[in-house]
């Protein structure tokens, strides 16, 4: 393409050379640049790239963007724009002919629950008959092709070819996880969504290199409203009126009450075996029974949020109905099968506050006594260990302190400090060092009614020991105990 034509919806001047020059790609990290492409200086907060143009020109860039004044050689293109992720962002939507526009986009953000929010949606979509493409936490999902991803929304480039490959296999529709970090570095601009979806706020993410306080990580979050055409709100949340300052969009809600657009009363759990769930009936824009196949107050919101989206666009009821009877995410609230009279549970909790959700969501269900197999990442902030361990002491039974990433950093130093945070609430514990002994340990003195929740993992499949990632899933673990395939 010409570089003009990528240039095309950007404030942009040339410093020097011609817009006319054809461009064979774009790309940000200088070791990658061939023979004609645009290289952009992206100041990132570890790197800035702008240090790299000499070593981009040396592999044959023939265009440069910036956002500082730079020296650059003679027949070197140069332009300077405001921000060169945004610039990044919109050239690649340019570079890949616009896809997003070849699709119906929905957009979901939320502390928690945009995983589950998204595969709920894909599911009910998919028994529908339609083609569909997520992006999220688990990589992306192309038509029943899974590809991994780096980011949870990630950057621009990779976005917009995502897309594109959605678009050329026939994806009607195309769901993503909007994170707080992706809307912040302007990994989304110049996507219009569809629809957005707004889940839920609580603090998270902030820390250096992410958000400085909560009011930016919350300002961040209530971006994708100003991105979207129509949005689809959490009444419930205490935060829904500040996501929507300055908000463009037409807007609608979902909750618990009747003040909602779409609300759900009559909430029941069910259990049975290998089974953890909850049913409720919808009113407003729909009315119907609904069953969800995943436990806890906090997948009727994810549910409510999938049916209020899958409404507008005129899905069956009966495909929705029979998308969330079937709908699981790996590592997600996740029970696995198996014949016993328990539960074994896998949660990706890595937080004080995620482990806290889970907990009391299937203290619900009043188990015989909850059983709790969690260790820490190292090389990561401590207080989250003693976080965890008060957590797990004040709502566990029993906790089973044991390996999850370590990293550089001994098993028995982490397990330390999550024994501090233990000793708040005197919390019974032992140690097994070994994850995968650990399982089969709970599962051998397991009693009728126990719930064994496995923390931290989720849908990992590796341990990472020292710079090496070993293989290890915790759900093959179960399933080979039990012998199943």
């Amino acid at each position: 393409m010409k570089l003009i034509q990528l240039l095309e919806n950007l404030n942009y001047t040339c410093i020097q050379g011609d817009l006319q020059s054809d461009i064979t790609d774009l790309i940000y990290d200088s070791r990658k640049v061939t023979d004609g492409s645009c290289f952009l200086c992206i100041s990132g907060t570890a790197v800035d790239a702008h240090t790299f143009i000499p070593s981009a020109i040396e592999n044959g860039a023939a265009a440069i963007i910036v956002e500082k004044q730079v020296s650059v050689p003679d027949g070197i293109t140069v332009v300077q724009v405001e921000d060169t992720r945004y610039a990044l962002a919109m050239m690649s939507a340019a570079w890949f002919g616009h896809p997003a526009g070849r699709m119906t986009t929905i957009g979901i953000t939320g502390t928690k629950g945009k995983t589950t929010t998204t595969n709920m949606i894909r599911l009910i979509l998919e028994k529908a008959g339609h083609k569909v493409g997520t992006i999220g936490t688990l990589g992306a999902y192309i038509a029943g092709k899974q590809i991994k991803t780096k980011n949870t929304t990630p950057e621009s480039y990779e976005l917009q070819s995502l897309f594109c490959q959605m678009a050329d296999a026939g994806c009607a529709y195309v769901i993503m996880e909007v994170s707080s970090q992706g809307l912040k570095l302007n990994r989304v601009a110049g996507i219009q969504f569809d629809y957005g979806i707004y889940l839920n706020l609580s603090e998270d993410h902030i820390a250096p290199g992410e958000h400085e306080s909560f009011e930016e990580y919350r300002y961040c979050k209530s971006l994708l409203f100003q991105t979207c055409v129509h949005g689809l709100i959490n009444r419930d949340d205490p935060h829904w009126q500040e996501i929507l300052k300055n908000h463009t969009c037409t807007v609608e809600t979902f909750g618990m009450t009747g003040e909602s657009d779409l609300y759900a009363t009559d909430r029941e759990l069910t259990k049975g075996p290998g089974f953890l769930g909850n049913t409720f009936r919808i009113h407003g824009l729909a009315d119907a029974r609904i069953e969800v196949n995943m436990p806890g107050k906090f997948s009727t919101y994810n549910a409510l949020a999938a049916i209020h989206v899958c409404c507008r666009l005129n899905i069956p009821m009966d495909c929705i109905q029979q998308g969330l009877r079937e709908a699981s995410v790996r590592g997600r609230a996740e029970v696995l099968p198996g014949p016993r009279d328990f539960s074994i549970i896998i949660d990706y909790a890595h937080n004080a506050l995620s482990m806290e959700n889970i907990l009391t969501t299937l203290a619900e269900y009043k188990p015989g006594r909850m059983i709790c197999l969690f260790g820490g990442g190292g090389n990561r902030a401590r207080k989250r260990r003693y976080d965890m361990g008060e957590m797990s002491a004040k709502y566990a039974d029993l906790t089973v302190l044991t390996t999850d990433n370590p990293r550089y950093e001994e098993v028995a130093d982490i397990n330390k400090d999550i024994q501090k945070g233990l000793a708040k609430y005197n919390g019974p514990y032992l140690e097994i060092d070994d994850r995968a002994e650990a399982i089969r340990y709970c599962i051998e003195h397991a009693k009728p009614d126990d719930m064994i929740v496995l923390i931290g993992k989720g849908h990992e499949e590796y341990q990472d020991i020292r710079g090496v990632k070993y293989p290890f899933s915790e759900r093959q673990i179960v399933l080979d105990y039990y012998g199943i395939g």
